[in-house]
C-alpha cells in the first residue's frame, strides 16, 4: 500500500521516549518548540476550539506552517481521576499541505505532558532567574517532566515539592529519585516556595483557585503558572498578576483562558516569540517578577509531532495504518469497494 500512515501508539511512545532517553526528549523538544517560535509569523494561528462543559473541556488545536498541517484533539477533566482515569488525554496528526494526505498519527497524552514541561523550561531560559532552586505546586501527572525538564534546560539542582494530597507528593518524590535531583517534600505552598527563584504551580482543579497569594511571592522570583488552562480556572491571586511582567504565548487565547482572564481585556502582556526573536527584551531586572502565563498553544503540539515524525526511523516505534483509500483509478472509489475481498 502507498499511503500507509505512521501510527505512534501509547506503548510505541513510551519505548520511543525510553530508547531516545526522557532527558535527551526533553532538551530535543525545548529546542524543536524553540525554532517554531523563532519563525512565529509563519504559522496560521487560531484560538483552540472548545467545547466545554460542567465538568471538562474537549478540544481541537490546529495550525500549519504553510508546509505541514498539524492538530490535536485533547480533553481535560479534573475529576476523571477520581474515576482513576487521566485528567488529560490526547492524540495528533500532522497531514502534508500539497495533498492533505495525513503522515503521522500520534498519541499525544504522554507527548503532551512532555511539550508542556519542556515549552515551560525553554520559556524559563529566557525570563527565570539564575537559579538551581524551583518550587513545584502541584505534583500530579505532569510534575515530574516539569521537574526534568528544568534541570536539563535551567540547570535547576533542587525541587522543593507541595500538594494538598501528600500521596501525590510521595509519589512525585519516589519517581524522581535517582534522577540527579535533590527533592524536598514540603507541607505548604509557603514552605515550598522558601528560597525558590522559580515557582511552578501545576494544578488540576477547573475552578477560581488562589494557590499562590501576592504577600507570598517577592521579589526576583519567575512564575511559571501552567494549572490555569481554560475559561474559570486559575490559579493566581490578582494582586500578583498586576506585580509581574506577564509573558504569554497567544493573547487572543491566553485572555479566554490564562490567569490574565482576570485582568482587564487590554492589560499589557508580551508574547513569548517576540523575546525569543530578540524584538523585546525579557527579564530586564534583578528585582522584577516575571510570570509564563501558559496554557498550551498548537504550535509546540506541532513541533513535538515533527520531532516524533523525524524519530521514526532512528527508533522503528511505530505501526503503520492502512486509513487512506487507495484506488487504482482516484475516480473509481466505488468500483474499489466491489471489489474488496
Amino acid at each position: 500500500m502507498l499511503n500507509l500512515v505512521p501510527f505512534v501508539s501509547v506503548d510505541n511512545m513510551m519505548k520511543l521516549v525510553l530508547k531516545l532517553g526522557i532527558e535527551r526528549v526533553m532538551v530535543d523538544l525545548a529546542a524543536e518548540i524553540e525554532a517554531d517560535f523563532r519563525r512565529w509569523p509563519l504559522f496560521d494561528k487560531t484560538p483552540r476550539v472548545a467545547s466545554h462543559s460542567d465538568v471538562g473541556v474537549i478540544e481541537l488545536m490546529p495550525t500549519s506552517d504553510g508546509e505541514t498541517y498539524g492538530f490535536k484533539y485533547v480533553n481535560g477533566h479534573p475529576a476523571n481521576m477520581k474515576q482513576g482515569l487521566q485528567t488529560v488525554t490526547a492524540f495528533g496528526l500532522l497531514a502534508d499541505v500539497a495533498t492533505g494526505y495525513p503522515v503521522l498519527l500520534s498519541e499525544m497524552t504522554i507527548l503532551t505532558a512532555l511539550r508542556t514541561a519542556a515549552t515551560s523550561a525553554m520559556a524559563a531560559k529566557w525570563l527565570a532567574p539564575k537559579t538551581e532552586v524551583m518550587a513545584l505546586i502541584g505534583n500530579g501527572a505532569q510534575a515530574e517532566f516539569q521537574a526534568l525538564a528544568f534541570k536539563e534546560v535551567c540547570g535547576i539542582a533542587e525541587v522543593r515539592l507541595y500538594d494538598i494530597d501528600p500521596a501525590a507528593t510521595s509519589k512525585c518524590a519516589r519517581n524522581l529519585a535517582g534522577r540527579g535531583l535533590t527533592v524536598t517534600p514540603c507541607r505548604t505552598a509557603e514552605e515550598a516556595i522558601q528560597g525558590a527563584g522559580i515557582v511552578t504551580t501545576v494544578t488540576a482543579d477547573k475552578q477560581y483557585a488562589t494557590i499562590l497569594t501576592d504577600n507570598m511571592v517577592g521579589a526576583g522570583v519567575h512564575l511559571n503558572a501552567i494549572g490555569g488552562d481554560c475559561p474559570g480556572k486559575t490559579e493566581l491571586h490578582r494582586d500578583i498578576l498586576l506585580r509581574s511582567q506577564i509573558f504569554v504565548e497567544y493573547p487572543p487565547q491566553t485572555r479566554v483562558e490564562g490567569e490574565i482572564q482576570q485582568l482587564a481585556p487590554d492589560h499589557p502582556v508580551t508574547e513569548l516569540w517576540q523575546v525569543i526573536t530578540g524584538a523585546v527584551p525579557g527579564r530586564t531586572s534583578a528585582a522584577q517578577i516575571t510570570l509564563f502565563d501558559s496554557v498550551g498553544f498548537a504550535i509546540e503540539d506541532f513541533a513535538a509531532l515533527r520531532y516524533i515524525r523525524g524519530k521514526l526511523a532512528e527508533t522503528g516505534f511505530y505501526d503503520n495504518l492502512d486509513m487512506i483509500a487507495d484506488p487504482d483509478d482516484p475516480r473509481d472509489l466505488f468500483g474499489m469497494l466491489l471489489r474488496a475481498v
